[in-house]
Parts: C-alpha cells; structure tokens; sequence
C-alpha cells in the first residue's frame, strides 16, 4: 500500500513539473505552414469546387485540408518523441497532447454527425471548428507560452462569430474559414517562435 501510494505521489510531482516547463514539441514553422496552406485552401476552395457539390465537397475538402495539417504538426511531434530517450519528456509529450485530443475527437464527431443528420447544416462546421480549435489550446495552455491564450481566445471569439452568423454561401464561407484559421496559426507561429530561447531562433 506505501508503495501504491509513493507511486502516486510521484505522478503528482511529475505533472506540476511538467506544469512548470513550457513544451516544445509544437514547433513554429511546421504551425506556420499549416496556416499557409489554410490561407491557401481558402483562396482555392471557392475556385476548385462545383457550386453543386457544395455541401459534400466542402467537407471533404477541408477534412482534407485538416488532415494534412494534423500530418505535419503531428509528425514534428512522433518525430520529436521518437528522437527524445528520457521517460520525463515522453510523459511530458503525452500530457499536453491529452489535453488536445478530446478536441479533435469531438472535432471529427460533429463533422460527421451533423452532415449526415441535415447536409445543410455543414456551413455550421467551421464555427464549430474554429471553436474547438480554442478550447483545444486554452486545454493545453498550461504547458505552452502564455501568450498562446490569446491565441485561444482569438479563434474561440471567430468561431462564436461564424456560428452566430452564419452564412449559406460556402464559397464566401470556405475563403472566410481559411482566413480566420490561417491567421491564428500564423498568429500561434509567431508566438511559439518568441517564445523560443535565443539560441533557437537562429
């Protein structure tokens, strides 16, 4: 029983250490050019996609877009974790990715619910989108810099826009969407990047 309970208390301590260090497995530039290809997919989606196939295209081509997204910064990330030996860090890493996988689960819970429910309620999906993205972060915010809760903030705020008005142009919503998630990725590049130490930055 001490030795459950010593067990115990070392997890503890694990965690408020792992509190007090800023994780570096989210790296700037791979965040950066998930915002790029965002910014990119906004601009191509209203130029690619048949007026007909809206509803259904518009999903899959931003579930899409996520995914090569998530492909890149989660690669950095297994990359990262394959490379660093010590146990700490390793917990370190699934720690603050915890925090941000219930998002993403709900993430691909409602973008394949909701469609299949009422196909015109796609055009809700990036509100909700940009929303989860939010809570995913200020989840995670304890672990990274402070200043990435007004990124969190930011897309919290543009997905309650996107859902209090919502529009059913899915060209004008697709070029919006992109924007708004281009710029807080960019944004969160900027910050990760500050945030980094000086000998890092280069």
């Amino acid at each position: 029983m001490d030795l459950t309970n010593a067990l115990d208390r070392l997890d503890e301590i694990h965690a408020q250490l792992a509190k007090g260090e800023v994780f570096r497995g989210y790296r700037p530039i791979p965040v950066a050019l998930s915002g790029v290809i965002g910014l990119a997919a906004g601009w191509l989606q209203p130029r690619v996609l048949p007026e007909s196939d809206a509803g259904t295209g518009f999903l899959w081509f931003w579930l899409s877009v996520a995914a090569l997204n998530l492909a890149i910064i989660g690669g950095v990330i297994v990359a990262g974790y394959a490379r660093v030996p010590e146990p700490f860090a390793r917990r370190h890493t699934r720690q603050v990715v915890g925090q941000f996988v219930p998002c993403l689960a709900a993430g691909a819970a409602v973008s394949l619910s909701l469609p299949a429910l009422d196909p015109g309620l796609v055009r809700l999906l990036p509100g909700l989108w940009a929303l989860l993205l939010g809570l995913g972060i200020f989840a995670s915010r304890p672990y990274l810099a402070r200043a990435t809760g007004w990124v969190a903030l930011y897309f919290v705020l543009a997905g309650s826009a996107l859902l209090a008005f919502p529009t059913a142009d899915l060209a004008w919503l697709g070029a919006l969407h992109g924007t708004l998630f281009g710029v807080g990725l960019l944004a969160a590049a900027g910050v990760l990047h500050l945030d980094l130490p000086r000998r890092e930055r280069g």
